[in-house]
């Protein structure tokens, strides 16, 4: 009788990239999966029991990478998809051909974002260009990154 094993190699830690909440636990500035997007909640209105059934949570958020706004309704005692949202601050080393040079706090380095679009990446360029000292702010969510937000960096 021949032994067969069984390859579950392509297996991660289990970290998932979104967690399950009950819709009426949501609130505003909180973050939630709308139409497979990670959203900020800008806006929520709950309408009343109705005659047949559940009381809905009418949501609006807006995309935390591209800033398209997305609307979903959804009944109170149902359960949305959270993403987690991680935000974490780089110092500003280089730009390189387009990708932004970064290092965190343990001194590990990074170059594969890219320098964002419009206003932002105006601004990180300019600050770069006159020798600024600065951090910027990424965030990830959904295997997806981005640069939001510059700032000034503290002096220890």
């Amino acid at each position: 009788m021949a032994e067969t094993q069984d390859d579950f190699g392509g297996a991660d830690a289990g970290a998932s990239k979104t967690y399950p909440m009950q819709c009426s636990a949501l609130r505003k500035n909180g973050h939630v999966l709308i139409k497979g997007r990670p959203c900020k909640i800008v806006e929520m209105s709950t309408s009343k029991t109705g005659k047949h059934g559940h009381a809905k949570v009418h949501l609006v958020g807006i995309d935390i990478f591209t800033g398209k706004k997305y609307e979903d309704i959804c009944p109170s005692t149902h359960n949305m998809d959270v993403p987690h949202v991680l935000r974490k601050d780089y110092q500003m080393n280089n730009i390189d051909d387009g990708f932004l040079d970064l290092m965190d706090d343990s001194g590990d380095t990074r170059e594969d974002l890219k320098l964002p679009e419009g206003d932002l990446g105006k601004e990180i360029m300019g600050k770069f260009e006159r020798d600024e000292t600065f951090l910027v702010t990424v965030l990830k969510a959904m295997d997806e990154e981005a640069v939001i937000a510059t700032k000034a960096q503290q002096t220890k």
